[in-house]
């Protein structure tokens, strides 16, 4: 009787993680580079009432008799599909199209992001919403170590006079300048990164992710090359959130936490039975 009660309640916990996520996916379903999540369920450990047994002495085998004790959450599993462009028509805003993900320098350690929302800042980084400096490479130098993509990275080796009037950023992450002398000189070349398994990302937070143990190593390079996509200037990636799909998860975890409540609602009653047997 009691394993019933502990069932129920295991079904609870579980179905409230659904909602989590769900109304997690939701309340991101405008927020750009948002990617998805979805729950994955598992069952506990069966107790095992009579062991399975082999055919012998005339008899036939029997399987075994068990009983399961819940349900557990195995995951909550990212949704890396690419999300819809909208167009800005800002030259700073970018947007993969294909796999691959945005580097950003926080502190000492780098994130990655697919929100290609960025800016320049005072002293002419490019950096993202949250001040994130985006990182790229010198030019032709795309092997060589990361640096922060600046506008005023080749102000040292201009001739006296010399000013940029406009930039612009290519799809294969190229900043070039154009110049008041007539020249057009490059300036940077936007890094991308790419993940042998990108679910296994860690999330944390402003629309960034961490690698971790099971994520693999990042995979440096520029757009274009190898696996990676290439950049759509003036667009950015929205949220590959689904409301139709969610709306139905939250049905469908409202009716597990419901049925879930049932069987303890159910279970408490037959032991309240059990208790007035005898009175």
């Amino acid at each position: 009787m009691l394993r019933s009660l502990f069932s129920g309640i295991s079904g609870l916990r579980a179905n409230q993680t659904m909602l989590d996520v769900t109304g997690n996916n939701i309340a991101n379903a405008n927020t750009v580079g948002f990617k998805a999540s979805t729950t994955v369920f598992q069952d506990t450990l069966s107790q095992v009432m009579r062991g399975a047994a082999a055919p012998g002495n005339g008899n036939g085998g029997t399987n075994p008799i068990q009983v399961g004790l819940g349900v557990q959450v195995a995951a909550t599993r990212g949704n890396f599909t690419q999300g819809s462009a909208q167009a800005t028509g800002s030259a700073t805003d970018l947007m993969i199209q294909g796999d691959g993900m945005f580097v950003l320098g926080s502190g000492a350690e780098r994130v990655f992001t697919r929100s290609g929302a960025f800016t320049w800042d005072e002293a002419g980084n490019l950096v993202s919403a949250s001040g994130k400096k985006v990182q790229g490479y010198a030019p032709g130098a795309t092997d060589g170590a990361l640096m922060d993509v600046n506008l005023d990275a080749l102000a040292a080796g201009l001739p006296a006079g010399v000013e940029m009037t406009s930039y612009s950023i290519g799809s294969d992450g190229v900043v070039r300048g154009t110049f008041s002398d007539g020249e057009q000189r490059d300036i940077a070349v936007v890094a991308v990164a790419d993940f042998t398994n990108p679910a296994g990302l860690e999330r944390v937070g402003e629309t960034a992710f961490r690698a971790s143990a099971n994520s693999g190593a990042p995979e440096l390079g520029v757009a274009g090359q190898g696996s990676r996509g290439e950049l759509v200037g003036g667009a950015l990636e929205m949220s590959n959130v689904d409301l139709s799909a969610e709306f139905t998860n939250l049905i469908l975890a409202q009716r597990g936490f419901q049925a879930s409540s049932r069987v303890i609602t159910t279970s408490d009653q037959v032991l309240e039975e059990l208790v007035n047997i005898k009175r």
